[in-house]
């Protein structure tokens, strides 16, 4: 009897690409994400109780380019899969599979995650910034 090849699952570029697929995509990229930036968090803990010169290097860190940068990019990532994860609790429970809904909550986790990171670094620099 012949071996058929088993039919191979299809892959993503079977698929037009959808909001969905991105935030699904980026709700994992932001769970790593989040891993990652907490060891920032971390290290300024450990410099913290290793003393002040220690702390005021990676105080200044954070203040560079590249620092505020990834602090900027972890309290989105935050923000993102905060109101992704609120989705997805509410698919759970069964609602908002219907496409329109899906889309519209879709677009309501980047529009709020957005606002939301855009609001704590308005609150950031109106208390004086980083420094």
């Amino acid at each position: 009897m012949p071996q058929h090849p088993r039919p191979l699952s299809p892959h993503l570029d079977v698929y037009r690409w959808q909001l969905t697929m991105t935030l699904s995509i980026l709700h994992r990229a932001t769970g790593i994400a989040l891993a990652v930036g907490t060891l920032l968090f971390i290290a300024l803990l450990v410099a913290l109780a290793a003393g002040p010169e220690s702390y005021a290097a990676v105080q200044s860190f954070c203040a560079s380019k590249l620092g505020l940068v990834l602090i900027a990019g972890w309290s989105w990532s935050l923000c993102l899969h905060l109101c992704n994860g609120i989705r997805h609790l509410a698919w759970d429970t069964g609602w908002g599979y219907e496409v329109p809904r899906a889309r519209a909550t879709g677009w309501g986790v980047v529009v709020v995650s957005t606002l939301m990171t855009v609001l704590i670094w308005a609150c950031v620099f109106a208390r004086g910034g980083v420094a």
